[in-house]
């Protein structure tokens, strides 16, 4: 029943997660903590800080990470299947479609109505981690971290990769 259940909440966020992997995160969030509670919403986030710490699509990295934390080997290569199966299956069926009706005006017309969807559940799933981060580690500790990450990420330029790893190692010398 695990299998079926890691395969369902990965498959469905995939599928209406229109845009990738940062698209499907707050819908695999609501799944994996809400639906399931397999997961606090501390926990998911520290999923997703290491999976954008790592190398390579994120969302496959979680599922990849959660199946195996659910279910085993077994269960990590179901989670990352179900990952990118609603793509493999689009992309097979609708390659000649797709490629018929490309410069449609409809079918950009439609992608400019999901990109704004997109960034609500982006800034929803912020707010829930700032909110989350507040209440563990105080107000402080939030501004400080929120202050260096955009200050390091936005005026110094610095990789995205370093300041979540040095966020990771902040928390973990001095809040761990």
């Amino acid at each position: 029943m695990i299998y079926w259940q890691i395969f369902q909440a990965f498959f469905i966020s995939n599928i209406l997660g229109y845009g990738g992997g940062p698209a499907s995160i707050p819908l695999v969030e609501n799944e994996v903590v809400d639906r399931y509670n397999w997961m606090t919403v501390n926990e998911f986030g520290e999923v997703l800080a290491l999976g954008n710490a790592l190398p390579g699509p994120i969302a496959t990295k979680m599922a990849g990470y959660i199946g195996f934390q659910q279910a085993g080997t077994l269960g990590a290569f179901v989670g990352v299947f179900a990952t990118v199966a609603p793509s493999l299956i689009l992309m097979i069926a609708l390659l000649s479609l797709l490629m018929r009706f490309k410069d449609s005006p409809k079918v950009k017309k439609m992608t400019t109505f999901v990109k704004p969807t997109i960034a609500v559940l982006l800034g929803v799933m912020t707010w829930e981690f700032l909110f989350s981060s507040y209440e563990g580690i105080g107000v402080i500790q939030t501004i400080f971290l929120t202050a260096t990450s955009y200050f390091l990420l936005e005026r110094v330029k610095v990789h995205p990769v370093y300041v979540v790893g040095g966020a990771l190692l902040y928390g973990a010398v001095l809040l761990g």
